[in-house]
């Protein structure tokens, strides 16, 4: 996608179709209050043009509506903002993408004047919001279509009255939300590949393959013999199954002043390529999906390599377990138990309770690199929909620093999160009677806070640490205009590059 930018503009740059925002106002006619656009910053003529028009009567400039007229030779959309006190971030990004959805099959080039549509005032953040919702939106996996999806725009310029002094702050607002955007739908490919594509073996190559020549980036794969000597015996059971080699992919970005003091932030991503519940075999209607079950993993690499392409001045680490859980005459049987990679020894209860048991022995691995704060991502339980639906992402953790600080990026992020708690008695609950822990809970009742008790066992000790499960919005967010109505959305990579943004 060609962005460009337009300052010192006075007239629209020449483009298929002009979109110009109209927020709503109330006017009292005939002694009635009603509601009609303002039209704030438009040129005279063209807002002249729409009110002369019968047709646009019923226009109003609400949220989520809009109308298309021509103007001297011009192809116009009204994008209706609603009311104005309550345009944010989210509402631009959520109306740009309603109007690049409706445009994107139809034109080559669309103009747009900010100066219409200006989030409090500030460009910078209306820039960069635009830019997230034009690339959010374009983006679709018809990869295994014989018929491309292709959208027809291909050039987007951003008009403002704004002077030329502002072009480098105002470029580079829409340069690092073009990398984060990237970043997300990198994320999105990965996860909705097939399995019968991208196994653990296929999946660490690609990663290395993006990685590559993004500079202050290291990376090394661990093997199956390398898992062995590790002792990380549950990640191992999970793959005892599997046709293909267990890879735990260790990244490092390492930004380019970096000094002793130079803040660690570690990212761990479950990276269960399929999961058909090994012999606690899931039901035929759970299995579909089930490809789904690596999207933690996806999630954390699209931010780390979001972090690494902006340059960020923190270092930060992804650790990425990737195995599939498959059924074999090797597969691990329920109530079996192994030690993990810390020495502990785990009851499995059940083999669908997987990703834990691979999340565990990484968070030990990870634990080793001595970060000062390690967040993992998972699809980890469908408790977490339960309780919170499919728009929320489950936040647990040990540090009520970190916690609160996952929850502010998220709110600046515009993504929806929602701290659960970690209770005694649930940590007590996942104490097995003949190994030191087990692999699930005794009864069904608070499934997600539960797995992250156990997970807390595996994290080093005095180590800031918080889990997001991810289950519910990982899928299909069909709520959201700037993500595919199914699929991978790829929500969290933008609070997570959020927190490294602002870590300090």
């Amino acid at each position: 996608m060609d962005i460009n930018l337009n300052l010192n503009s006075s007239a629209p740059s020449v483009a298929d179709i002009l979109i110009l925002g109209t927020h709503t106002k109330t006017e009292k006619k005939a002694k009635k209050e009603v509601n009609v656009p303002a039209m704030s910053g438009w040129f005279k003529d063209c807002k002249e043009a729409l009110e002369s028009l019968a047709a646009a009567a019923d226009f109003t400039g609400d949220a989520g509506t809009s109308f298309t007229f021509d103007w001297e030779g011009q192809r116009v959309l009204a994008l209706g903002l609603g009311d104005k006190k309550d345009f944010d971030a989210e509402a631009a990004r959520r109306a740009m993408a309603n109007a690049i959805n409706a445009q994107k099959l139809l034109v080559k080039s669309v103009a747009i004047n900010i100066d219409t549509m200006t989030v409090k005032g500030n460009l910078e953040t209306t820039l960069s919001a635009f830019t997230e919702a034009i690339h959010l939106s374009l983006y679709d996996f018809d990869k295994y279509l014989s018929t491309k999806r292709t959208p027809k725009l291909k050039k987007v310029i951003f008009d403002s009255k704004a002077k030329k002094t502002a072009a480098k702050k105002l470029e580079q607002a829409i340069k690092e939300a073009t990398l984060v955007s990237e970043s997300v739908n990198v994320a999105r490919d990965f996860v909705n590949e097939p399995p019968n594509v991208l196994n653990s073996e296929s999946y660490a190559k690609e990663v290395l393959k993006d990685v590559k020549n993004i500079k202050g980036v290291k990376a090394k794969v661990l093997g199956k013999a390398e898992l062995k000597k590790h002792k990380m015996g549950m990640f191992l059971s999970v793959n005892a199954g599997s046709a293909y080699q267990p890879q735990l992919v260790h990244l490092t970005y390492t930004p380019p002043k970096a000094t002793k003091n130079t803040k660690h932030i570690a990212f761990v991503g479950k990276g269960l390529t399929f999961d058909t519940g090994g012999y606690s075999l899931k039901p035929g209607a759970s299995m579909v999906n089930m490809k789904f079950d690596m999207a933690g993993s996806a999630t954390v690499f699209g931010a780390f390599r979001a972090c690494a392409l902006l340059g960020l001045p923190v270092k930060v680490s992804c650790f990425l377990g990737m195995t599939d859980n498959a059924v074999n005459a090797l597969a691990t049987m329920p109530d079996s138990i192994v030690t993990a990679k810390n020495g502990k020894t785990v009851e499995i209860l059940n083999t669908d309770a997987e990703g834990r048991l691979v999340l565990g022995d990484v968070l030990t691995y990870a634990s080793e690199h001595e970060p000062d704060a390690i967040i993992d991502a998972a699809t980890l339980t469908g408790a977490c929909l339960v309780a919170l639906g499919t728009e929320v992402c489950g936040l647990m953790g040990n540090d009520k620093k970190l916690t609160n600080s996952l929850i502010k990026a998220a709110e600046s992020a515009d993504e929806y999160i929602w701290e659960l708690p970690i209770k005694k008695e649930w940590r007590e609950d996942m104490k097995s009677n003949i190994a030191d822990l087990k692999n699930i809970g005794s009864n069904r009742f608070a499934g997600t806070p539960k797995a992250a008790a156990f997970l807390e066992n595996f994290v080093g000790e005095g180590i800031p640490w918080a889990h997001l499960d991810i289950a519910g919005c990982g899928d299909s967010q069909a709520h959201l205009p700037y993500c595919p109505k199914k699929g991978a959305s790829g929500v969290m990579v933008r609070t997570l590059v959020e927190l490294v943004k602002t870590t300090k």
